[in-house]
């Protein structure tokens, strides 16, 4: 009997691959959360090199806390059946976790660490534990266990770090990270019941493919809000106005990039894949980086419509030219786990963008901005005249015919 209630939490593959409107209500949180993320990165702008570059060091700890936590509850999703109220229970839950995380998170280096590090431990060690609590004597519920007890060796560094003097903060939680991070790559392994490797799962590939299109599809919505609520909040001039328009163009530029090919066949992809689990696992860290580099470039967004025309600060590049330059480089990775090539466009796009930054200084953040527009247009136009009169292609991924990792279709975190 336990065993029938812990498989029926199991998600079958006969249950619908589209994202659940709890699941779409759950990224609400995020588009907030990016939102935080970005206005702590501009907040930092303009401090000394070595201080942004400490602003950066301390924002990337709190953003790859929340991107943990979206991405472990998104394969969960992927691997129970979303509709059972547990799982239910457990996004709520861990959309609770992610609204306190966000509105902690300007503060999180400062006074509000706890409330910070609460939430995330709270949902990262209970979480496995409601699910195992769920599976009953279910074979498979040792791998949420495994979770459970991973995230609570990271929460000694993490609650030390909140605890700590400022200095401290940073270092204690970087390591955590490390141990949240390492433990998510070796699959959580513990002695006697060894690895739970995510590529070795065989998880609902085109829902997963759903969720990373959302993930990223919310990044550029967070650009949107900037993009907005920073031209709403300054006079009406043409500059400002000129600024506005080529950043809402160089959005629309990143939507175009991304979803040419590669995004709109990754379900397809996932879907014929014999190991959906082990390009899942690829996608994810290549969307990581994607969303990294839409929310740098929604920073420069708002530092150039704010002075269009003002002094450049060499340390505005960093996200202006350099947002852009990460999505290039993390497109073209995952255009290589979709067809196995990467296509000169995206190689010329990423060259010309460095090549042109040391120039990029000497004029105003509007020319840099444009100058970053332009050359995405050519990496649009160039994938369009390729695709131009061609069949479109079929994924041809050299992930796609590997090894399954020894998993069936219940082999689940």
């Amino acid at each position: 009997m336990t065993d029938r209630r812990g498989r029926q939490l199991l998600r079958p593959e006969i249950s619908s691959t589209r994202a659940t409107f709890l699941e779409l209500f759950f990224d609400l949180v995020f588009v907030f959360a990016l939102t935080r993320v970005s206005l702590r990165l501009v907040d930092g702008a303009g401090a000394s090199a070595a201080g942004l570059a400490a602003e950066i060091a301390r924002t990337g700890v709190l953003f790859l806390a929340l991107w943990l936590l979206w991405s472990i509850t998104t394969w969960v999703t992927s691997r129970y059946e979303p509709e059972r109220s547990v799982i239910q229970f457990v996004v709520v839950g861990s959309m609770f976790g992610a609204m306190v995380m966000a509105v902690a998170l300007p503060g999180a280096f400062e006074g509000r660490a706890l409330p910070f590090v609460l939430a995330y431990l709270t949902v990262m060690v209970g979480r496995p534990l409601v699910i195992a609590t769920a599976m009953r004597s279910h074979p498979r519920r040792t791998v949420p266990l495994q979770l459970a007890a991973w995230a609570a060796v990271g929460a000694v560094p993490w609650l030390a770090g909140a605890f700590a003097p400022d200095q401290l903060r940073l270092p204690l939680w970087v390591l955590a990270l490390a141990i949240d991070g390492t433990g998510l790559v070796l699959g959580w392994p513990l002695p006697r019941l060894g690895a739970a490797r995510a590529s070795g799962w065989l998880i609902a590939g085109e829902h997963l493919a759903d969720r990373y299109q959302q993930i990223f599809l919310i990044s550029l919505g967070e650009t949107i809000l900037v993009i907005g609520l920073t031209y709403s909040g300054t006079d009406f001039t043409a500059n400002r106005a000129g600024a506005f328009t080529v950043a809402f163009v160089t959005t629309a530029l990143l939507w175009r990039i991304y979803f040419h090919r590669a995004g709109h066949v990754l379900a397809e992809a996932l879907r014929v894949a014999r190991s959906p689990g082990r390009l899942g696992a690829s996608v994810a860290a290549t969307h990581l980086v994607i969303v990294v580099g839409v929310l740098s470039t929604a920073v420069g967004y708002e530092l150039v419509i704010v002075h269009p025309f003002g002094r450049m600060d060499p340390a505005w590049l960093v996200f202006v030219v350099g947002g852009p330059a990460i999505f290039l480089a993390a497109r073209a990775r995952f255009e290589y786990e979709i067809f196995g090539r990467v296509s000169w466009s995206r190689w010329g796009g990423l060259l010309a963008l460095l090549l042109l930054a040391p120039v990029l200084t000497l004029g105003p953040p509007m020319v840099a901005l444009a100058a970053v527009a332009a050359t995405l247009a050519g990496v649009a136009i160039a994938d369009g005249w390729r695709s131009r009169r061609r069949t479109p292609e079929l994924p041809a991924s050299p992930l796609l015919h590997g090894e399954a990792g020894g998993g069936d279709y219940h082999r689940t975190p």
